[in-house]
């Protein structure tokens, strides 16, 4: 019997069940029941997000509680809708503008990680220089659709680190085919160190730089970082 109940359990794919349905205790057969439930949804669920934090490929973090008190947020939107990813669900964008090591890149973290936790959103994570390398490598060798079409799968892509590479007119183009793709259907998380009129400098053409922001601006919000470097600060502490 117990055979028979494991190949069943199999055939359904209800793994954790097939696994432990013998170690479950109940004082009534609908007892035993909710309880093998309740256990094969509560392992679906945390291997579904396992897998969407793979899949995200996220930077590592501390465990430091993030500090705001160094950010200017726009009306339109405060904490708790940001960390809550309230923008996500309306296809609206975040831009993170500030110097280097200010916490732009652990806010975008933080937003993701807590997206998908709470929402099972699927997120990748990319800096910009190596989206712009898989662009123009799947270009060259023929795969480009393919890799739009997991980047159009996503409910949220971050680009990290925009302005600190400058783009070559191939890798400038495929990245605005990629901001194009997104408008209006998904949300765009943007880190930057430059203001949007040294954009130029990235994408080197006047007219696609335009084009770029005119597309992120329209829904969307941006943060301003306005303190010190956090590494700096703690090699300061350390010295």
């Amino acid at each position: 019997m117990i055979e028979q109940i494991e190949a069943y359990a199999k055939r359904l794919k209800l793994s954790w069940i097939r696994e432990n349905f013998t170690e479950v205790s109940a004082e009534s057969n609908q007892e035993y029941l909710l309880k093998l439930f309740e256990k094969e949804v509560q392992n679906r669920e945390e291997r579904k997000v396992n897998l969407l934090l793979n899949q995200a490929q996220l930077p590592r973090t501390g465990n430091n509680p993030f500090q705001w008190d160094h950010i200017q947020i726009p009306q339109g939107i405060d904490r708790e809708q940001i960390m809550e990813g309230a923008f996500i669900h309306k296809q609206e964008n975040l831009i993170l503008y500030g110097g280097v090591g200010t916490g732009k890149t652990y806010l975008a973290t933080l937003i993701t990680l807590n997206a998908i936790h709470s929402f099972g959103i699927r997120v990748k994570f990319f800096t910009v220089a190596s989206l712009v390398n898989k662009l123009i490598e799947a270009n060259r060798q023929g795969n480009l659709n393919k890799l739009m079409k997991q980047i159009e799968k996503l409910d949220l892509l971050i680009l990290d680190e925009l302005g600190y590479i400058p783009l070559n007119k191939e890798g400038a183009e495929l990245l605005f085919q990629v901001i194009s793709m997104c408008y209006e259907t998904k949300s765009i998380v943007i880190t930057t160190n430059l203001q949007f009129g040294q954009w130029n400098h990235v994408f080197g053409d006047p007219i696609l730089t335009e084009a770029v922001i005119d597309r992120l601006i329209h829904h969307s919000h941006l943060l301003l970082f306005t303190g010190e470097s956090y590494r700096y600060k703690e090699s300061l502490l350390s010295d």
